[in-house]
């Protein structure tokens, strides 16, 4: 547990010193935040376009420091031969995971503290149901969980600069397609279903629901968050390599 908990406090100073990587990491969500309602380049299923625009920022936010902005950090970190050093300790590739994921989310608290405050000062009224609060936590650590693994499958399967190209053309993908900054109801009811089997498309449906409808997360939204928090932080600690 101290190597745990070290190796997390280790986690976090990196990603503080990465000064540009965490500005970009908060400013492009806040600057989508704000371009989006102030535009009417998409459609709003509301009448307010920031109730609907708040709860699929915060979930960019979540996806792009957990898997674009952790997957690059570490693919680099493996192509220098930084991880090759934690190989010969005793902290292992669970624990270098679970370290990684920790950080992540408490970083995660800071910006999603960012995003809400804008949000505020932009009109934002969500319509928060009984233990809204509560479920909305559950859904962001679990789709950080998933989105961490994934991250961590690519940085510690790919090269540094393959990794970095497959990260980014992933997170434009699901930028895209996962119900963030464009309604889900403009895809065919096909497409939808599998947007929600994505991590992204889940954890937006599930804001949606809890923050623009004032309803529950929804049980699909729960599955799919839950199979991801458990299989791909897995496969990412059995496949990882150090070099």
């Amino acid at each position: 547990m101290s190597m745990l908990v070290a190796q997390t406090r280790a986690e976090i100073i990196m990603t503080l010193r990465r000064g540009e990587t965490l500005l970009l990491t908060i400013g492009i969500p806040v600057l989508l935040l704000v371009f989006f309602s102030k535009t009417h380049v998409t459609a709003s299923p509301t009448p307010s376009r920031i109730n609907f625009l708040a709860p699929g920022i915060i979930a960019l936010c979540c996806m792009s420091t957990s898997l674009v902005a952790l997957s690059i950090a570490t693919g680099f970190e493996r192509s220098y031969g930084v991880l090759r050093r934690l190989h010969v300790t005793p902290l292992g590739r669970p624990r270098l995971v679970g370290a990684k994921i920790l950080g992540v989310l408490l970083v995660e608290a800071l910006q999603i503290g960012v995003i809400v405050a804008v949000a505020y000062l932009l009109g934002w009224h969500p319509a928060c149901g009984a233990g809204a609060i509560p479920q909305a936590v559950v859904a962001l650590v679990l789709a950080t969980a998933g989105f961490c693994g994934i991250g961590l499958f690519l940085a510690g399967r790919l090269k540094a600069e393959v990794n970095l190209a497959a990260a980014n053309g992933l997170y434009l993908v699901l930028l895209l397609v996962s119900g963030f900054v464009i309604p889900t109801t403009s895809f065919p009811s096909s497409v939808r279903v599998l947007i929600v089997a994505t991590p992204s498309g889940a954890l937006a449906d599930a804001l949606h629901r809890l923050f623009e409808s004032g309803g529950s997360m929804g049980t699909a939204n729960l599955v799919s968050l839950c199979v991801w928090a458990l299989f791909a932080p897995l496969l990412a600690a059995r496949t990882f390599r150090y070099d």
